[in-house]
Order: structure tokens, then sequence, then C-alpha cells
């Protein structure tokens, strides 16, 4: 057997590529292509579901006016809520560092 076959999957070392290939990349139109081979396009529409939500949480909408604009779930709603509340920290300190379009609410 050679060295490769002994190799076992190391999941931890595979996110922090990942994590680190996110972070090396500086177009939006590198990181679409990405997402677009990476997940499925279900998969991209959520992720950008949970992030206008966060937006909009940050900006006081109700979770009414939430769900009105966007037809996300009031479960998912209530976890992008919990997250921005008692979670790492990612939504607010990403979306401070790259607030993006203000018009997307």
């Amino acid at each position: 057997m050679t060295e490769n076959q002994n190799e076992k999957f190391d999941r931890e070392k595979a996110r922090r590529d990942l994590y680190e290939l996110f972070a090396g990349i500086d177009s939006a139109d590198d990181f679409e292509k990405l997402l677009a081979d990476l997940c499925t396009y279900t998969e991209v529409e959520q992720l950008s579901q949970r992030l206008l939500c966060a937006k909009l949480l940050l900006r006081g909408y109700t979770y009414n006016k939430i769900i009105e604009i966007t037809d996300i779930s009031s479960a998912t709603l209530s976890r992008v809520s919990r997250c921005l509340q008692h979670g790492s920290g990612g939504y607010r300190e990403v979306l401070g560092k790259y607030p993006g379009e203000e018009n997307d609410g």
C-alpha cells in the first residue's frame, strides 16, 4: 500500500481547508462559480435566504414581515435569530464587514 492509501479522511482538516479556500476568494464571480459546483441550486438559495433574514433581523424587521418578504419557514427564521443572539457572532461580524447591497429588503 502506498502512503496515500493509508490516510484517513480528516474532517477537521477538510473543514479548515474549506474555510481557508473561502477566505482566499476575492471575487464574487469566483465565489459564485464555486458555490454553483459545490452546492445545489436550492442550497445556495437557502444560504441566501438565511443571510437576508439575518440582515432584516438586524435592521429590526418583525418575524411576520421577514416571513412575508422571504417566504422562509418560521423554524429556520427562529434558528437565524438564535444564531444572532447566542451564536458565534458570525452573522454580525461578517455583515458588519461586508454590508453588501442596502436595497435588498
